[in-house]
């Protein structure tokens, strides 16, 4: 999971959050994001994932994150329409920082794949030693990580740790598991910090909290808030209450 390990954001994405953060959005395009938005039944449109992500890798699909959208029908559906483009521009901005903006879909560093396995636990790595690297959205990794996601989205991940690098929306849902049922190295989902009013900050606490919080690596940290910061504007809200940072 992301707490063993960051990945570096380009240079040159931050640089364009750092410009865009100055501007008003157009009411034209904001109005047209918003219908687009309602067909979709998300609150974010497919014309604002794209803006979002236009360098992604073409497997991160907004089909496959809408379709995903079920495993948990709270996210981005729980409170005022304030909040919930908070938590999805939240999310959004932890992934796009994990994945370099939606680039990368496995793990870069094929020297730490056979790491990943817990021979400790009961039910081994039956897929291999080798197996259980991170993959998706939120870089699933460790075979006990893919044994409780798969448990949780009714798919056996444990066995088959591929499907989430060969299924968009099986990629999605193991984001969606971290985001909704885990802490991380926090106090609380990631879902609670957002909709309970407790801020962004948190997000990064259970994402990376042991790597980057509390003055730790302050560029990785700065990275998601002005990810976060960037993409709040784009769906016509504010960073809300609570913490920002960690």
């Amino acid at each position: 999971m992301p707490s063993h390990r960051i990945f570096q954001a380009a240079a040159a994405a931050a640089a364009v959050v750092v410009s865009l953060l100055g501007g008003p959005i157009s009411p034209t395009a904001s109005a047209s994001a918003t219908v687009a938005a309602k067909g979709s039944g998300f609150v974010v449109s497919q014309w604002q994932f794209e803006k979002m992500f236009p360098g992604r890798n073409s497997f991160y699909t907004y089909q496959g994150l809408t379709g995903a959208l079920s495993a948990y029908p709270g996210f981005a559906n729980t409170g005022d329409a304030n909040v919930r483009k908070r938590e999805a521009a939240a999310f959004l901005a932890n992934v796009s920082h994990e994945t370099g903006g939606l680039e990368f879909v496995v793990e870069q560093n094929t020297a730490n794949y056979p790491h990943y396995c817990d021979r400790s636990k009961p039910y081994g790595c039956p897929a291999g030693q080798a197996a259980y690297y991170g993959r998706g959205p939120t870089q699933l990794s460790w075979n006990y990580n893919y044994k409780a996601a798969g448990d949780a989205l009714h798919i056996d991940l444990l066995h088959n740790p591929s499907k989430v690098e060969k299924d968009s929306t099986v990629a999605w849902k193991t984001g969606l598991w971290f985001w909704n049922s885990q802490p991380g190295a926090g106090t609380r989902t990631s879902h609670d910090s957002m909709v309970q009013g407790k801020g962004f900050g948190e997000t990064i606490r259970s994402f990376n909290g042991e790597l980057e919080c509390n003055g730790k690596n302050p560029d990785e940290r700065n990275d998601r808030i002005n990810l976060y910061k960037k993409f709040v504007a784009m769906l016509g809200t504010d960073v809300g209450p609570g913490n920002l940072s960690c």
